[in-house]
């Protein structure tokens, strides 16, 4: 396996390593161009490589900090576009009261590109806290991404709590949303609950409209059936 890196300074770095069987075997070490093996039967190896009669390792180093940066550099301006695509995060916050008297908090962030990106909650605006669970960075269709981050605290009276998100779209800004007690699940899981709740009334009004037809029986109308459907429903 071997790379090589091109930053945003212009500095760049470089990297090969062999492996067999699951193991780790030789690596370079790119300052000096030689092969260091990491188990006794790689010695052998790595002494034919750096003898100067091979250098073997001299040249992958010059592979790697020449032609391998153009190649790079070749490849990055082809896909320059993508690459420099910066979208802001949106964020949601939002709590739920546990049955052990801490609240569990919730803060969503979506819609931002590039991937990389660090949320975390605060304490007061000033203290870490810890997340006991953190979803994967998942993409979305748009070719944004999204990530979850829950945190346990104790509902305690004078204290505030914040997610805080860094993200290259943001430059030196951090963004910031403050959970408040009146929080509510997004609006999108709101949504998503009151469809569900729409198709499973339609499929029962349908389930009881197609019995009635097939037992012979006759309905007023639409009113009529869910209301033998619901008797105590509210009017």
């Amino acid at each position: 396996m071997f790379g090589c890196e091109l930053r945003d300074d212009g500095s760049t770095d470089g990297f090969t390593q062999l492996g067999y069987d699951g193991r780790d075997v030789i690596f370079l070490d790119k300052q000096s161009g030689i092969y260091i093996p990491t188990i006794h039967e790689a010695q052998l190896s790595t002494q034919e490589w750096n003898s100067p009669e091979v250098r073997w390792g001299k040249k992958q180093k010059d592979y790697l900090e020449n032609e391998c940066i153009e190649q790079l550099k070749k490849l990055s301006e082809y896909g320059k576009e993508e690459l420099e695509r910066r979208v802001r995060p949106e964020v949601k916050v939002w709590g739920r009261h546990q049955p052990d008297g801490l609240m569990r908090l919730q803060c969503l962030v979506y819609g931002f590109h590039p991937r990389a990106v660090d949320v975390k909650w605060m304490r007061n605006g000033v203290d870490h806290v810890p997340s006991d669970a953190m979803s994967p960075i998942l993409p979305h269709p748009d070719g944004t991404y999204q990530i979850r981050v829950s945190v346990e605290v104790p509902t305690k009276e004078g204290d505030t709590y914040s997610c805080h998100v860094d993200h290259s779209s943001l430059g030196t800004e951090t963004l910031y949303v403050t959970w408040e007690p009146n929080n509510g699940p997004p609006i999108t899981m709101i949504v998503g609950t009151i469809i569900g709740c729409l198709v499973v009334a339609v499929a029962v009004i349908s389930g009881v409209y197609l019995y009635k037809i097939h037992s012979g029986k006759k309905g007023t109308g639409k009113c009529d059936i869910f209301t033998e459907s619901f008797p105590h429903s509210p009017s």
